[in-house]
């Protein structure tokens, strides 16, 4: 662990202790009123617009100076577009099902006790996050709906669109009657910072560390607060002998072009033997023309001699850019087989018109997410109905694949009786 001043555990421990209370005033608070700070949040983002800009353009021309491109660019540069869909997001979380104090299910015993288990939050949920400003909006939004306070520590490249967007949401959350508390950031973005919350486990319950695999890994090492783990996202699509090619093409296109720098999008494409002489060229004609640089197997080559020969380091790749692994294989138990030896556990994809090929895809390959016929760029929460989406779970406890705001609470067991004694 690390070597925390005592200076830095006491600001931590009244931290964490304004954060816990503000938990229990947002339990407690009706459903109502939660839903009217979440859009009375969505209306504050949307006129604070400019200023939120005008923060993030100061993260951009740092990120410059610092030589930072590619997906992490992407990832921190927003829009007025890009702050309308948070804004949008948090009318969506906030038009959901309240799920606090949701029955999930009842039964009698013989003696005549009830026993019922009830949907609570989790309370203090922390956050751990790289470059990503809308986060702290999604965060929030998804932590308030279920009765949660959060507690966010973004990426020192996003510093300034962080806090633009975090004073926003807390002067609306008190303009709605709750604990601007409800909503914390750390007060730095120096590193021992992260140790000091990792440690905090008196204050935190959780604690969904987004971002590289490298920082996850971090989180999970030192953390005494239990993680909820997503280390990449290793995406597959594979392409049946009974594939539709139009279908095919204009998913995979999607799929690798529409946004590479992202978690969902595919890294890797794998094509039946019988499909691949049809199906490869002209699918990688499509790629290259949009600046993918391709990395096949001694088959794929065979076909696109103009794709780099894959090594085997590129098929556990999470490229997050215009990089795509292609492999041909011999059948569906070829993909899967890959997919068991190389997925990360997030989204795979089969494109198909054999019910049966699809019905055995959809029902063997056990990653949180599988999709038949549709791009893996629809593994979100946005895009899954669930509003927004804290992470994506590649750990199976508690919850598995995109979190949404079910996923932000657990269950207590209630017992209701009538004078019962146990004999």
């Amino acid at each position: 662990m690390s070597d925390l001043s005592a200076a830095h555990r006491d600001e931590m421990d009244a931290l964490g202790r304004r954060a816990r209370a503000a938990a229990r005033a947002v339990a407690r608070a009706p459903g109502r009123q939660r839903t009217a700070a979440l859009l009375g949040m969505a209306d504050a983002l949307d006129g604070a617009t400019d200023a939120i800009l005008a923060a993030n353009a100061k993260d951009l021309a740092r990120a410059d100076d610092k030589g930072i491109t590619g997906a992490m660019r992407d990832r921190l540069k927003l829009t007025a577009d890009r702050v309308a869909g948070m804004a949008s997001g948090l009318r969506e979380i906030a038009a959901l099902p309240d799920p606090i104090g949701e029955v999930l299910g009842e039964r009698t015993r013989p003696n005549g006790i009830r026993v019922a288990q009830v949907r609570i939050p989790l309370g203090v949920i922390g956050i751990i996050y790289e470059a990503r400003p809308n986060v702290t909006a999604d965060a929030a939004g998804l932590c308030l709906k279920s009765g949660n306070a959060v507690f966010l520590r973004g990426g020192s490249e996003a510093a300034h669109s962080n806090q633009a967007i975090l004073d926003v949401l807390r002067e609306a959350l008190t303009a709605a009657g709750l604990p601007a508390d409800a909503v914390m950031a750390l007060p730095s973005t120096d590193r021992a910072w992260i140790h000091a919350m990792l440690e905090a486990e008196d204050h935190l319950d959780v604690i969904i560390p987004r971002g590289g695999e490298a920082l996850i890994r971090f989180v999970t090492a030192h953390s005494r607060v239990p993680v909820i783990k997503h280390y990449k996202g290793v995406c597959h699509v594979f392409v049946d002998r009974a594939a539709d090619f139009d279908k095919a093409a204009a998913i995979a296109m999607n799929a690798k072009v529409q946004r590479p720098g992202v978690c969902n999008a595919m890294e890797t494409l794998l094509v039946h033997v019988d499909a691949a002489p049809r199906f490869l060229p002209r699918v990688a004609a499509e790629l290259q023309a949009a600046g993918v640089e391709l990395r096949g197997c001694a088959r794929t080559r065979a076909l696109v001699p103009t794709a780099k020969a894959a090594t085997e380091a590129d098929w556990h790749a999470e490229f997050l850019d215009l990089i795509l692994a292609v492999r041909v294989v011999d059948d569906l138990d070829g993909a899967i087989a890959h997919i068991e030896a190389y997925g990360s556990d997030h989204t795979e994809a089969i494109i198909s018109e054999d019910y049966s090929a699809v019905r055995r895809f959809l029902t063997e390959v056990n990653s949180s997410v599988v999709v038949a016929n549709a791009s893996t760029r629809f593994s979100d929460g946005g895009q899954m109905g669930l509003g927004a989406e804290i992470g994506i779970s590649t750990t199976r406890l508690h919850a598995y694949g995109p979190m949404g705001v079910n996923d932000l609470t657990t269950r207590k067991y209630v017992i209701t009786g009538d004078g019962q004694t146990r004999q």
